[in-house]
């Protein structure tokens, strides 16, 4: 279980203060995050080596669907995507148009320097001694400065694998918001963090008050919802109970992606989460789903024709919830600093 305190760090809970609380004015709005990494298979030991970067049309049609439905994503890049040259031309006329905006996503495993043993407790790159953490970390912006010409502001680590040290470190490095935090899922069993308990809302994470955490949108849903993550919990300890209460529609746990979620549930979801209270709905996929045969989502063509007829449906709902998107510049210029009380972008 997380080790709960109020000095900080990625996981550890909030203290009330910390939390960001937004002008009315600004309502409710949603933020796209799509980690872009290599291809690799999913199923095999993690490997150095034997990757691909080479889903770019199905990218570059995911981008002007989501450029023509007023959605400005933000690609958090890893090494080996930001070190192709064909992705990296590509995404980098993106930026200059202004339509996406670039962070950073760090695979340990492909990240250099190659120090460590690659296996699966080492993939959570903030498990890894602070230094290596540090080194990886500096390594990869450097070379997002190398290509996009700005040293990015946004983070996601790769498996979600912040640790101890990730909040004091993105600070030093300059980034100003951190999506790494999946809130009402643990990961522990398979040597991961454990964010169960922390919050679906916006709040400051690092030791100096400059890093904002986003955190991804998970919701409950179904007649139990309220019992929420300690039923939840409860459930899972049970077995097939969990498994069981779902089917019943009684309670399910509903992240906000279209990678294994049918788009009814998804509304749900966003229901759910508007009535929480969340000012910032927070989607994500991978973007080697854009291209079908990389992921489990995406294997065909009609599987993609699916994914975006599931956006279809998600972002109609939104609209007719009046829930807006908002840019990562916007919702950064609605924080002021210290979070006690923000503009409305």
């Amino acid at each position: 279980m997380t080790s709960f305190s109020h000095d900080g760090g990625l996981l550890r809970m909030p203290a009330a203060e910390d939390r960001i609380a937004f002008d009315p004015a600004f309502g409710t709005r949603f933020m796209l995050f799509v980690d872009t990494e290599e291809e690799f298979d999913w199923n095999a030991p993690f490997r150095r080596t034997g990757h691909g970067v080479t889903a770019l049309d199905g990218m570059a049609r995911g981008q002007a669907y989501f450029a023509a439905a007023g959605v400005k994503p933000v690609y958090v890049t890893d090494y080996p995507v930001v070190d192709s040259d064909a992705a990296a031309e590509m995404m980098g006329l993106w930026l200059a148009d202004g339509a996406a905006d670039i962070g950073a996503h760090l695979h340990p495993w492909v990240n250099p320097p190659h120090v460590e043993e690659v296996t699966a407790a080492n993939s959570y790159v903030g498990f890894l001694p602070e230094a290596v953490e540090r080194a990886k970390l500096e390594a990869l912006c450097q070379r997002i400065a190398e290509r996009f010409g700005a040293l990015p502001v946004a983070y996601r680590a790769g498996r979600y694998g912040v640790g101890p040290n990730s909040a004091r470190l993105l600070e030093e490095a300059g980034f100003r918001l951190d999506s790494s935090v999946r809130g009402r899922f643990d990961y522990s069993g398979q040597y991961g963090p454990d964010f169960q308990g922390l919050p679906q809302y916006p709040y400051w994470a690092g030791p100096g008050r400059r890093l904002v955490e986003l955190p991804l949108s998970t919701a409950f849903v179904g007649l139990l919802r309220g019992g929420g993550e300690r039923l939840y919990r409860v459930a899972q300890r049970m077995g097939p109970v969990a498994g069981a209460l779902a089917r019943a529609r009684m309670l399910s746990r509903i992240p906000l992606t279209p990678e294994g979620i049918a788009a009814h549930e998804a509304i749900a979801a966003i229901d759910a989460l508007i009535g929480e209270g969340v000012p910032v709905l927070n989607f994500s996929f991978h973007s080697p789903t854009l291209e079908p045969g990389h992921t489990p989502y995406v294997r065909d063509e009609a599987d993609r024709t699916a994914f975006y007829r599931w956006w279809d449906k998600v972002l109609g709902h939104l609209d007719r919830r009046n829930v807006r998107a908002v840019t990562l510049d916007q919702l950064l210029g609605a924080v002021r600093p210290h979070g006690r009380a923000c503009q409305a972008a």
